[in-house]
């Protein structure tokens, strides 16, 4: 198998809370419980609860084993991708196996809507980090920022992640994503505040917009707002930023194909540094197989206020 046949591994990808990050793609692109206002690859396009193995977990174990082979020591393995990964049926199964081949940490990125079924959070207990979202802190944001599934509440959301903490005997780390003017404001903050005490997660990271969003007016909190809001919340909460790690890591593998690329942008815009970092490439190197892409109209580039990323065309 060539990088050409990867289908369901990507990266690993530059990830500002978990360094170099080998992902796993559970689900098609955007078959998501939420349909969230600030999501980086755009609106939902199957919006489900229904639980079942969109992917065949044995490709999913074969091109895992063929990626290590390779010489890959990501930090960690990532399962996360392009859409929700607890929707997949056997990610329990899966975890387990990725367990016996490899002592590289598993990690699971779930924006925590279906911990509330006990089959969920029994799948998810063999995993060493879980990190599950939570972007509001009462039932009309919940609906505003997330746009859940019909058959999701707030409250029901909120007791998953309280009764997963409590037993997962591995680390979970909450994200909280902050939004200029709707929940980046202290009266809302507080709100999530209260809740995320209770859920008691080992460590509580905020975070704001950094890539394009589904929506315009998902907009980023600037870092001394963010940074005030934090006092709020219990603990140390932790401020994440991008330039906090989208840092080159020194060794380059130059090996990397542009199908790799296209694979990694796929489930992420990513930045130049982003690139690099993420597949050992040398920053000239990389910089000429991304325009080279974005000639042949294979990515586009998009200027944000901060940065410019590169993502899939729309017609990949």
């Amino acid at each position: 198998m060539t990088a050409n046949l990867f289908k369901y591994i990507y990266g690993p990808g530059a990830s500002r809370r978990l360094g170099r990050s080998l992902g796993i793609d559970l689900v098609p692109f955007k078959t998501c419980t939420y349909d969230c206002i600030y999501c980086q690859l755009g609106r939902t396009t199957s919006k489900t609860i229904e639980r079942r193995p969109y992917v065949p977990v044995k490709y999913i174990l074969s091109e895992l084993k063929i990626k290590l082979a390779k010489g890959e020591s990501p930090d960690y393995i990532s399962i996360a991708g392009s859409g929700e990964p607890t929707l997949h049926s056997y990610i329990g199964e899966l975890i387990g196996m990725i367990k016996n081949m490899t002592k590289i940490p598993v990690a699971v990125l779930t924006n925590g809507s279906l911990l509330f079924m006990p089959e969920v959070r029994a799948a998810l207990m063999r995993a060493d980090l879980v990190i599950p979202s939570l972007d509001a802190g009462d039932e009309s944001l919940f609906r505003y920022v997330n746009r859940p599934h019909a058959d999701i509440s707030f409250d029901q959301m909120v007791t998953g992640l309280i009764d997963f903490t409590r037993n997962f005997p591995g680390q979970v780390w909450l994200e909280v994503l902050l939004l200029s003017g709707v929940t980046g404001m202290v009266e809302e903050a507080k709100k999530i505040a209260v809740y995320a005490k209770e859920i008691g997660a080992a460590k509580i990271q905020l975070n704001t917009v950094c890539r394009p969003t589904a929506e315009d007016f998902a907009c980023v909190v600037g870092k001394k707002q963010m940074e005030a809001l934090a006092l709020l919340f219990p603990g140390m909460a932790e401020v994440i930023f991008e330039d906090e790690s989208e840092r080159l890591l020194g060794a380059t593998l130059c090996d990397a194909s542009n199908t790799e690329i296209i694979n990694l942008l796929a489930r992420r815009p990513c930045t130049l540094t982003g690139v690099c970092t993420g597949l050992g490439l040398n920053p000239h190197e990389a910089a000429k197989r991304l325009q080279r892409l974005v000639d042949e109209k294979r990515i586009t580039s998009l200027r944000t206020d901060h940065a410019v990323f590169y993502k899939i065309a729309e017609k990949c």
